[in-house]
């Protein structure tokens, strides 16, 4: 599958990492770039600065520069194609001049309970609290001044598409995080439009919903081209050429999915980094309602039922640095523990986590008097944990009946093989196949996207374009044990118990 001689870039703004993926005429990546980041807690607000992902976004793209240089021989100055990507939803409102209204509220945060109550009843459709449309309301039950002057509504990876293109644009999955959408139309649910303008009719805004969201765009669709300003913004040497074609600005789910290739009916991937989320291709819409299940979108606008918590490797990752910082050797000690973890459990969560009824967290460790208190059991208990949030919201989709045929894993956690990918086998009771590519998740993904703007031009489906991308992609996949499912089950009960010390804990 050969694209074109010039290289595709993906860049993701990711929860601890903004990262670039360069790809070649094979989708294949050739070089990358990283910049670390962490989110802050400020005045009980998790968020970045604009000014930091800025930053970032120019130190990954650099990095980036450098690597591909070292690795081709070339400069790295003119692209075939971009995509930019970033941490899901949130709220980032901009007045009619472009400027910042308020902090970027991350998908973190969980201050929206009210109005994401509240939405849910009116729309009967879940909203959960980190969705776009839940911060604006919330803003307005606040009484916020801000929201008076709101001529733009965006999310990260919307802002940076902006900054890059002039377009204000999104891409239909992220776009379904941000406001509810209707898949026969693949736009904002006009019913959902009206009953939202009726909530906020008596306080006579200048705006109107739609007026002030992204316009919403498909897999393949033109998202732009990079402008001059948006070259010396990602590149301030001068060297990148401007004029590349952009792919409209996806999330972090959108891209997990194509990295996985888990876009079609009845296919599913788990997504695990600072936060996790599974994410199944609906055949048809739920039947029931489910708070702990979000419907968004694939970059094709096909339905997608989310079970996402919060709390993934954070803990985790701060249990490894402690330890020394060998994640393979932690992670393949684990593997001689007990398959319920000998009594050890952990609770990883370092803030709210909507799925179990928790507005803040704790992380705590947990045994019984008479545990096997061995690092092996105690690093089990943490991978197990990584997963178990998010396996408590896929538990409220059984009545569905929804047949999965496939599952794939992504993110960094995978990167050992046989180890996480085991554990969560035996959590979904599936088999699950991790790729190569296992740890570029997103980026990549984006960066696919942005190929497949140069490819839709000849008419190939998205569907088949990814077929075609990974026909030949190195895979393994392993089968649920029936002593991992026993397992993780025991697990699971004695860490629904443990919650109720995490909400003691609470007043600490």
């Amino acid at each position: 599958m050969s694209l074109a001689s010039l290289p595709v870039v993906g860049i993701e703004f990711g929860s601890t990492r903004i990262k670039a993926v360069a790809i070649d005429g094979n989708c294949r990546p050739v070089a990358s770039g990283a910049h670390e980041w962490e989110n802050a807690l400020q005045n009980g607000v998790w968020t970045y600065s604009l000014a930091d992902a800025a930053a970032g976004l120019q130190d990954a793209f650099a990095r980036l520069k450098a690597d591909y240089a070292e690795k081709t021989g070339t400069k790295l100055c003119r692209l075939g194609a971009l995509g930019i990507s970033g941490m899901m939803h949130g709220y980032l409102p901009f007045d009619r001049e472009g400027r910042q209204l308020c902090e970027f509220r991350t998908w973190r945060n969980t201050i929206t309970g009210e109005a994401a109550g509240l939405l849910t009843e009116a729309f009967q459709f879940n909203i959960p609290q980190r969705w776009s449309v839940a911060h604006l309301y919330q803003e307005i039950l606040n009484n916020s001044g801000h929201v008076q002057s709101i001529d733009f509504l965006t999310t990260l990876a919307g802002y940076f598409h902006w900054q890059l293109t002039g377009q204000k644009v999104m891409g239909v999955g992220e776009a379904s995080g941000m406001f509810p959408i209707d898949p026969e139309t693949c736009d904002y649910h006009q019913g959902m439009v009206e009953r939202f303008e009726a909530l906020v009719a008596d306080r006579r805004y200048p705006w109107r919903i739609r007026g002030i969201l992204p316009k919403i765009l498909l897999a393949g669709e033109s998202g732009g081209c990079l402008t001059e300003a948006g070259a010396r913004l990602l590149d301030p040497t001068g060297e990148l050429e401007a004029g590349c074609p952009v792919a409209p600005p996806e999330g972090d789910a959108e891209t997990g999915m194509v990295a996985t290739n888990s876009v079609a009916p009845r296919t599913a991937n788990v997504s695990a980094g600072t936060s996790i989320f599974t994410l199944v291709v609906l055949e048809r819409s739920l039947k029931g309602l489910y708070p702990e299940i979000d419907v968004v979108a694939t970059p094709t606008g096909k339905l997608v039922a989310m079970s996402h918590a919060n709390t993934c490797t954070s803990d985790l990752n701060a249990w490894v640095k402690l330890l020394g910082g060998d994640y393979s050797r932690l992670f393949r000690e684990s593997l001689s523990g007990d398959p319920d973890c000998g009594g050890v459990v952990t609770v990883p969560y370092v803030s709210g986590e909507p799925v179990t009824g928790f507005a803040e967290g704790r992380p705590l460790v947990l045994r019984t008097a008479d545990a096997k208190f061995t690092l092996a059991n105690f690093m089990r208990a943490n991978i197990y944990s990584a997963f178990v949030t998010m396996k408590l919201g896929l538990d409220k989709l059984k009545p569905e009946g929804l047949k999965i045929d496939s599952v794939t894993g992504h993110g960094g956690i995978f990167k050992d093989r046989g180890v996480a990918q085991q554990y969560l086998a035996d959590a979904l009771e599936s088999s699950v196949t991790c790729m190569e590519t296992a740890g570029e998740g997103g980026p990549w993904g984006m960066a696919l996207l942005a190929a497949y703007t140069l490819k839709a031009q000849s008419g190939e489906s998205f569907d088949s374009f990814l077929e075609e991308v990974f026909a030949s992609a190195k895979k393994e996949t392993l089968a649920p044990t029936p002593e991992g499912v026993a397992g993780f089950k025991t697990y699971t009960d004695r860490f629904s118990k443990a919650l109720s010390a995490e909400r003691a804990a609470l007043s600490l």
